[in-house]
């Protein structure tokens, strides 16, 4: 069974981690889907229902975002009254976190330990350029290779044009276009979820996530709705993260809609999603231009000769100001936390 461990990632780092903890009556797994303190795993023996133990929730409450989510390895105890614990999660290699709704400047860990994110937008009515950069800035910060999924190719006059035109808004960042329906690009997706791989999808509701991941699984594991015709918009289908084995090996985690995502720290996820902009800035005459009224400024000089877009600019300075403000909230958070903590006797 270790051997199916293998094939959805496990290996000699992830082992190393768990040495220390290997006992008799533990062993390691992989997180399905994490439900309100229950954890779907699939372990050397099969899939099982694991709780949380004491000190698992003890941490959790200290930090919401260690709570384990789908795609963690974690380490199991199996207890003589026929109960699954959750001890603790392994050490993440790539996280995919955004900020939570409330005003405490805290992450919703929303998957973890994938190779690749894919940010998943559909051709019909017409792709979001804004969305579009903001979720690769969450995908680039995750630590793992972003790349877009463009889906329902086949409701498009021309799909290369469309290819190339989401392409210079992802700098470095592969751009696939797909049908399911006709089967177009699926292989090109499919070499992402090879043996030991694991393919994170993020992208709004209606998207296609929920179709993609069917067709990689070559079977109905996620319910499917139909969107509204006029704005191509669907409901939520996908109410809970949940990871899926493929066949032949790697696996897919797919998310729940999205309808806005809070950035939380991505100051180097910003870089590469605008790294035509980061080039250009790094070429102003002054290391300090705010490329407004500067003279010698290489971003307002694009601007001039039509090479950078206008709404392309007002997004990066969107983005811009959106992290600088949670960064500074999470820094009075953490500062807050270490008063509190100064303060116990």
């Amino acid at each position: 069974m270790m051997s199916v461990l293998s094939s959805l990632g496990w290996d000699d780092e992830f082992a190393a981690a768990f040495h220390p903890l290997d006992r008799s009556d533990s062993t390691p797994g992989r997180v399905l889907r994490a439900d309100r303190g229950v954890c779907t795993v699939l372990d050397p023996t099969g899939v099982s229902r694991a709780t949380l133990a004491g000190g698992m929730l003890l941490r959790a409450a200290q930090d919401p975002a260690r709570l384990p989510c789908a795609g963690d390895w974690v380490v199991l105890r199996r207890w003589p009254d026929r109960r699954t614990t959750v001890e603790c999660v392994l050490p993440r290699r790539t996280t995919l976190i955004r900020r939570t709704a409330g005003k405490d400047a805290s992450g919703q860990v929303l998957a973890a330990n994938m190779d690749t994110v894919a940010v998943v937008e559909p051709m019909h009515p017409t792709p979001g350029d804004a969305r579009i950069e903001r979720l690769l800035a969450l995908a680039w910060e995750s630590g793992a290779q972003p790349v877009v999924v463009l889906t329902k190719s086949d409701t498009a006059r021309d799909p290369a044009a469309i290819a190339r035109q989401v392409a210079r808004l992802a700098p470095n960042v592969p751009v696939l276009p797909v049908s399911v329906q006709r089967g177009d690009g699926l292989d090109a997706v499919r070499e992402l979820v090879a043996p030991g791989r694991t393919l994170a999808l993020l992208g709004r509701s209606g998207a296609g996530k929920s179709t993609l991941v069917n067709a990689l699984a070559r079977t109905t594991v996620m319910p499917v709705q139909a969107i509204r015709r006029a704005d191509g918009k669907g409901r939520h289908t996908t109410a809970y993260r949940s990871l899926v084995p493929v066949p032949g090996g790697g696996a897919v985690l797919d998310t729940p809609g999205i309808r806005g995502v809070g950035l939380l720290d991505v100051g180097t996820g910003l870089d590469r999603t605008f790294a035509d902009l980061a080039d250009l800035a790094a070429t102003c005459r002054f290391g300090d231009c705010r490329h407004d009224a500067e003279p010698g400024c290489a971003i307002k000089a694009a601007m001039a000769d039509g090479s950078l877009s206008p709404r392309r600019l007002e997004s990066w300075r969107k983005l811009l100001r959106e992290a600088e403000v949670e960064s500074a909230r999470q820094s009075i958070r953490l500062a807050e936390g270490s008063g509190r903590r100064r303060r116990r006797p």
